[in-house]
């Protein structure tokens, strides 16, 4: 069968700034939160490497822009460093001016659609300081940054996304010790995420009536949640999931609303949202032109078998359990299920629950440790693996289009292998391999099966 997308569909990849552009400390780039923990804990990182090593992008972004154009990419999408462009939070650092104009310039010259990220899990170690997003106070300086992008920028950038992944951020920030400041506090966590609705809106705000080009809009992370059973149980443990990760930024951003049970979910466990004066009617007014989605696997939860401890700090996980469906296949090197219809399921339910919003999946891909394994005798690395995996979740894609979905386009994780948060260089996603030691990239087999799709747009499976 053909599966043949629409005619303005996109077809692309994606990096982020902090794993790509190295130059941590070069042409006056303040520290970020990773910086500052890689100081303090080299060895929870994988290898202990940090976030210094890396590509190498800030020397050699056009080398990226014609390895992304080979591969005939219509679509890319990157970040901006909040550290780098306002090390001090206040005045413009005009190098980094100069290196995201030239390196935007570099993609859009060769005919790709930019989407740039302005907050990316990378807050500057000096607003942490501050408490981050838990301190209302930052918001203003974070609005701040984003209306000197929009307006040094304008006219480069096609889509504007405020944030990548929220909920992530405050997770491994304030819930799952995974990044400075390394804190469990269920209360910060809240306090972080409201802040960031608010903030979210008050950009939004700023963008709109600055008339500026392009779109706004938001990534976020949905893991659709499938409960273990239609039992009452499973039921409400799925849906206190879902308003602890998921509606508590979906409603906002895309309703433009607070969602009440997530308020009083709050209360019930003593946390208090302070809601000023005008909120409210600022998220109302303040809503996306376009959703992000990074969706990689399902969600499958039970309720708890046992009752929780009472002592224990509240977590994501303290209201569920896991639920390993029998004969669930698995990414084994990242531990994650693989099920491609997770990318309908959620499509659906953005149409039917939101408005059928206009949506980009903007991650999807498959993580594989030591591909160096499946080289052949050319020395190209025989991802077949990530072949099939992107084809089948495509076809779920392109069936949801079939049934109304407002899906645009497709940009794969990642474009090239890098080092991220949990991963460093261990799972690799890329269409390219990258080589520390030598800064040498290589093509793997799933860039060409992809340039055929983005040439085709489409492509035939049985």
């Amino acid at each position: 069968m053909k599966y043949e997308f629409p005619q303005d569909f996109k077809w692309g990849s994606a990096v982020w700034a902090q794993g790509t552009e190295g130059a941590f400390d070069k042409d006056g780039k303040a520290p970020t939160v990773w910086d500052e923990y890689y100081r303090l804990s080299p060895e929870r990182f994988y290898n202990e490497i940090g976030p210094s090593d890396t590509l190498n992008w800030y020397e050699n972004y056009e080398k990226y822009a014609q390895l992304a154009q080979d591969i005939e990419h219509n679509s890319f999408r990157t970040s901006i460093l909040w550290a780098r462009l306002l090390p001090d939070g206040k005045t413009v650092n005009e190098k980094a001016v100069t290196y995201y104009r030239n390196m935007f310039k570099a993609f859009k010259d060769r005919g790709m659609e930019l989407s740039i990220v302005l907050y990316w899990f990378d807050m500057p170690l000096l607003f942490e300081k501050q408490g981050g997003f838990t301190n209302r106070d930052v918001i203003d300086s974070f609005v701040y940054y984003c209306e000197k992008c929009f307006e040094l920028f304008d006219g480069l950038v096609d889509i504007w996304y405020i944030y990548n992944e929220p909920i992530v951020d405050v997770g491994i920030k304030y819930l799952r010790d995974m990044c400075y400041p390394n804190k469990i506090d269920f209360n910060l966590t809240n306090q972080a995420i409201y802040h960031m609705v608010i903030a979210h809106a008050m950009v939004v705000k700023c963008f709109k009536e600055g008339q500026y080009n392009g779109k706004i809009g938001s990534v976020l992370n949905h893991q659709h949640i499938y409960p273990r059973s239609q039992n009452t149980g499973d039921l409400e443990a799925a849906h206190t999931l879902d308003l602890m990760t998921q509606l508590c930024f979906e409603d906002p951003l895309l309703a433009g609303v607070l969602n009440e049970e997530w308020i009083a979910f709050l209360k019930e466990h003593h946390v208090i949202i302070e809601i000023q004066d005008g909120d409210l009617q600022l998220i109302k007014e303040n809503k996306i032109d376009v959703l992000g989605l990074n969706i990689y696997h399902p969600t499958r939860v039970k309720c708890l078998d046992y009752v929780r401890n009472p002592k224990a700090p509240i977590t994501f996980d303290s209201f569920t359990e896991e639920y390993q469906m029998h004969g669930r296949q698995m990414n084994k090197d990242r531990g994650w299920e693989i099920y491609p219809k997770v990318i309908y399921d959620t499509l659906m339910l953005m149409k039917e629950k939101y408005g059928n919003p206009e949506m980009r999946i903007t991650e999807n891909g498959m993580g594989v440790q030591d591909e160096y394994r499946f080289r052949n005798h050319a020395g190209q690395i025989q991802d077949d693996y990530r072949i099939d995996y992107v084809k089948k979740h495509l076809i779920w894609a392109y069936q949801a289009i079939q049934d109304g979905a407002n899906l645009k386009g497709y940009n794969m994780w990642s474009f090239i292998d890098l080092w991220s948060p949990s991963n460093q260089f261990k799972n690799c996603y890329g269409f390219y391999e990258y080589d520390l030691e030598t800064g040498e990239t290589k093509k793997k087999k799933s860039a060409d099966w992809f340039k055929q799709v983005t040439l085709n747009n489409g492509f035939e499976s049985e």
